[in-house]
């Protein structure tokens, strides 16, 4: 028996459909549903290693706690990170298998589409129900012929569609009649309705508009869901953060100095979410910043990872930011380096793979050199440091070949020396005793004597609080009576066409 499904996409990328999936998997799981996420395609650098040895996006993750699932590769089949404007890694299944370009993306997308339509078919062969998101808008005309993660998905799978639009950017119903004016007819019946997102202010005033929508495309909206200031954790993309703004909002600080924490917002930035976990500790000031001003205000600086470590790190140069980098280290304050921006603190990197620069020259801030591999390191790992366990996950082609540090990880993982810490690891700062140490160090380190590290932040608890409160929302604020009809029944018949329609 083929379970239930749904396909939620939106008017345009960070419209929070992946929030909105997650809410709707949570909210399904507490009706006892044996539910699954599903993604085709991501185009995505934030990825974490599912359990099952390969590397998904991080917010299929998220979707799989929502349901009370470990992450899996199945989740999302084929994820893109680029490298470039014009390149991107290809994984498919968890496993690199090349990089594609606009033309050889073409060609392979047969493939890539095969591998999704079966994978997706063997979830709903599994779960009672499915939860699919799209990517982008499912309105990318230009995209259309191949498309297998949008409506090409929809109409392969007969999935019924909800389109979630982000009114805090304006031209909402726009996008909505357009996003529906514009799709061929086949297309168009299996979009049910729209889900608005991100609402602030009085529902009377919103109500006409939403009415009016509902006669010109004879399709209602199956609810409004409110601004949230606690809907943060685990963005898909880190561009959905404005440079130089918060991350999260943090409580006051426990003793009477703030510790103010810079992030280095790399144009390949990977894995941003790595620091999510800091902006959850009182008194900690997150920003990702590409000013040399803020790194000079900052106690902590971070380097994060990268998705081309040399082209990232040639940036940091051009920019002026290497001297900003080198002033903060010079003051005795604490940097420290994930996975690229690790491997950018060595002395050499040796780069035939990635960047195809061969022996290049680091900031040489740790003696470590790096040499990339053909194959990449994917991991889940434990060990201790600064005294408290510590667990993470690999994800990198640049491996360290020799070092003349003491490691920052035992039984021999990363560097430090002195106020420079580096580690390939993601994910650390998940783990709440160590987060505590190395911000207690950090602060040490820069001199904030009077910052005082919480002892009661539990992060896990946190992200758990998070995908209660997005099945809350979704319980309170959207119609899910209908949504379960569309999940089981499908898209109702006699929807109507909007012309003009894909031409």
């Amino acid at each position: 028996m083929t379970g239930g499904g749904l396909l939620v996409a939106g008017t345009s990328s960070d419209a929070g459909k992946s929030v909105v999936a997650a809410g709707i998997c949570r909210w399904l799981r507490r009706r006892g549903v044996r539910v699954a996420p599903f993604k085709a395609q991501n185009m995505s650098n934030n990825s974490v290693v599912a359990l099952d040895g390969g590397e998904i996006g991080r917010a299929q993750a998220l979707q799989a706690a929502a349901c009370g699932l470990e992450p899996s590769v199945r989740f999302n089949p084929v994820l893109l990170k680029p490298g470039s404007d014009h390149t991107s890694q290809v994984v498919l299944r968890g496993q690199a298998v090349g990089r594609l370009g606009a033309a050889t993306f073409t060609e392979r997308r047969p493939e890539l589409a095969r591998v999704a339509f079966e994978t997706l078919a063997e979830l709903r062969a599994e779960f009672d129900v499915v939860i699919c998101e799209g990517a982008g808008s499912p309105t990318e005309i230009n995209l259309r012929d191949g498309d297998f993660v949008n409506l090409g998905l929809a109409r392969h799978a007969e999935l019924p569609v909800v389109i979630v639009g982000d009114i805090d950017r304006g031209g909402l119903f726009a996008a909505f009649f357009g996003s529906v004016a514009l799709l061929a007819p086949e297309d168009q019946a299996l979009i049910a309705g729209f889900v608005v997102n991100k609402f602030r202010g009085s529902q009377e005033l919103l109500q006409p508009g939403l009415d009016r929508l509902a006669k010109l495309t004879g399709r209602p909206d199956f609810g409004v869901l409110p601004w949230h200031p606690q809907l943060w954790l685990d963005t898909e993309d880190s561009l959905s953060a404005v440079d130089g703004r918060l991350v999260g909002r943090p409580d006051p600080p426990m003793g009477d100095e703030w510790l103010r924490v810079a992030i280095v917002r790399l144009p390949r930035i990977s894995n941003s979410t790595d620091v999510e976990a800091l902006a959850t500790e009182p008194g900690v000031a997150v920003r990702l910043t590409t000013s040399a001003a803020e790194i000079a205000e900052a106690d902590l600086v971070i380097l994060p990872g990268s998705k081309s470590t040399v082209d990232d790190l040639n940036w940091l140069r051009r920019t002026g930011l290497e001297a900003a980098v080198r002033a903060h280290v010079a003051a005795g304050k604490p940097l420290m380096g994930i996975c690229g921006g690790f491997q950018m603190l060595a002395t050499t990197i040796d780069d035939d793979v990635e960047s195809g620069d061969g022996l290049v020259e680091g900031l040489g801030l740790l003696p470590v050199e790096v040499a990339f591999a053909p194959v990449k390191t994917l991991a889940h790992s434990a060990g201790r440091a600064l005294g408290a366990e510590v667990h993470g996950y690999e994800i990198h082609l640049g491996r360290v070949s020799a070092s003349g540090a003491a490691p920052l990880i035992e039984p021999g993982e990363g560097a430090r020396v002195g106020n420079v810490f580096g580690t390939h690891w993601h994910g650390t700062f998940e783990s709440d005793g160590y987060r505590r140490a190395f911000l207690t160090e950090a602060a040490r380190l820069a001199g904030r004597h009077g910052f005082r590290v919480a002892t009661d932040t539990d992060f896990a608890a946190r992200r758990e609080s998070f995908l209660d409160l997005l099945g809350d929302l979704v319980e309170q604020h959207l119609d899910t009576d209908a949504l379960w009809r569309l999940i089981e029944s499908g898209a109702p018949a006699g929807l109507p066409f909007l012309p003009p329609g894909a031409l």
